[in-house]
C-alpha cells in the first residue's frame, strides 16, 4: 500500500487507458448515423457507450493528484505550475489547429484546379470563427474546462474534504443528468461548466481515504464487481436509445445518470485490477497522454481525411458492421500516428509542446 501511494502507478495505466477511450470516441464515425430499429440502435450505443467512462476516469484521477498538490503548494503556486505545464502547450496547438484551417483555405482559394483566388471576407472575421470553433467545439474545450475546475476546488480549499461541498456538487453534476430531459439551459458540453467539478472532489476524498478505499475495493469479487458494471453499461446504453427516441440534442451525453453510474464502477474495477507494468512500460501514459490529448483531434480532422481519400470509404452504403470496423480502422491510425509523433516530439526541444 505505501508504494501505491507513492507512486501511483495504477493512476498510470488508467489514465492509459482513459486517453485509448477517449481517441476512440472522438474517432468513431458509427455515432452519427440515426438506425430505425432498436436491435441497431442498441449495437449503436453499446459500441459508444463502452468507453464512455473515460471522462470521468480522467477527472477522478486527476482528483487523486491534486490532493497532494493542494497541500504541496499555495493556490497561486498551483495555478502558475498549472498554466506553465498546460496552458503554454494548448495555446501552442491550437494556433497551429488554426494555422492548418487557414492553409487549407489559402490552397483551395489559390492552388486547386477550381481555385477562384478568393479568400472568406473579411478574412480576420473568419480567423476568429475558426478560433471559436477549435476552442468551444473540439476536444480542446476540456482544458480550459478542466482548469475551472480546479479553480472552483481552489476556491473552496479549506473545505475540500467536506462532505456537504461533495454532495453539493454531485447535485450540480445531476443538474445536468436531468437538464439532458428537460432542456433548461443547452445540452452541449461547453455549458457543463461545473458538471465535473464533483469528481475531481471525489478522486481527492478517496485518495484522502485511500486506505479505506482499497480495502474495501479488496473485499469485492471480480465476479460482483464485473456484473455491477456490465449491468449498469447496459442501462446506459439503454438511455442513450431511448434519449435518441425522444430526439435529444445531446443523447450521448458524458452526465448522463446511467453513464456517470457506469463510469464510477468502470473506474472501482480498474483500481480493484491496479497498475499494468506493461501498460506503463510500453505506453508511457505519464509523458505521453497529454500530447495524445492536444494533437489526436488534429489528426482526426486534418490528417486522416487525406490518408483514407484514395480509399473512397462511403458511410452512407456500410452496414453497422462496417461502420464498427471503419471505426476502429480510424481509432487505430488516429492513436498510433499521435502516439508516435509524441514521442518524437519528447526527443527534441519541443518537448514542452506536449508538456514535457
Amino acid at each position: 500500500m505505501d508504494s501505491t501511494k507513492k507512486n501511483f502507478d495504477f493512476v498510470d495505466t488508467i489514465r492509459c487507458i482513459s486517453m485509448i477511450g477517449i481517441v476512440f470516441e472522438h474517432a468513431e464515425v458509427f455515432g452519427v448515423v440515426t438506425y430505425s430499429s432498436f436491435y441497431t440502435s442498441f449495437i449503436q450505443a453499446s459500441g459508444i457507450q463502452f468507453f464512455k467512462f473515460a471522462t470521468i476516469a480522467f477527472f477522478l484521477i486527476a482528483g487523486f493528484l491534486i490532493n497532494h498538490k493542494f497541500v504541496e503548494y499555495t493556490p497561486v503556486q498551483y495555478l502558475k505550475n498549472r498554466f506553465k505545464s498546460t496552458i503554454g502547450p494548448w495555446v501552442f496547438w491550437v494556433n497551429i489547429f488554426v494555422l492548418l484551417n487557414v492553409i487549407g483555405i489559402v490552397f483551395v482559394a489559390y492552388f486547386t484546379y477550381n481555385r477562384d483566388g478568393k479568400l472568406p471576407s473579411p478574412f480576420l472575421n473568419f480567423i476568429g470563427e475558426k478560433y471559436y470553433e477549435v476552442i468551444f467545439t473540439t476536444s480542446f474545450w476540456f482544458i480550459p474546462n478542466f482548469l475551472i475546475c480546479i479553480a472552483i476546488l481552489l476556491l473552496f480549499k479549506k473545505y475540500i474534504y467536506s462532505l456537504w461541498l461533495g454532495s453539493l456538487l454531485g447535485l450540480t453534476s445531476l443538474f445536468y443528468s436531468v437538464n439532458l430531459y428537460y432542456g433548461w439551459i443547452k445540452t452541449q458540453h461547453t455549458t457543463a461548466l461545473f458538471g465535473f467539478v464533483f469528481f475531481l472532489w471525489l478522486g481527492a476524498f478517496m485518495n484522502r481515504h485511500l486506505d479505506v478505499v482499497f480495502a474495501a475495493i479488496k473485499k469485492i469479487s471480480y465476479t460482483w464487481l464485473i456484473g455491477l458494471t456490465t449491468a449498469l453499461f447496459i442501462l446506459a446504453s439503454l438511455e442513450i436509445v431511448h434519449l435518441k427516441s425522444v430526439f435529444s440534442d445531446d443523447p450521448f451525453n458524458t452526465l448522463r445518470i446511467t453513464n456517470i453510474a457506469y463510469s464510477l464502477a468502470f473506474f472501482v474495477l480498474l483500481l480493484k485490477i491496479g497498475s499494468i507494468p506493461y501498460v506503463n512500460r510500453e505506453f508511457l501514459p505519464r509523458k505521453t497522454t497529454y500530447g495524445i490529448y492536444l494533437i489526436h483531434h488534429i489528426i482526426i480532422l486534418k490528417v486522416l481525411l487525406e490518408l483514407f481519400r484514395p480509399f473512397h470509404f462511403q458511410m452512407s452504403t456500410m452496414t453497422i458492421t462496417e461502420m464498427i470496423l471503419y471505426s476502429l480502422l480510424r481509432f487505430g491510425t488516429v492513436y498510433l500516428i499521435s502516439f508516435y509523433l509524441v514521442k518524437l516530439l519528447l526527443r527534441t526541444k519541443l518537448k514542452w509542446t506536449i508538456g514535457g
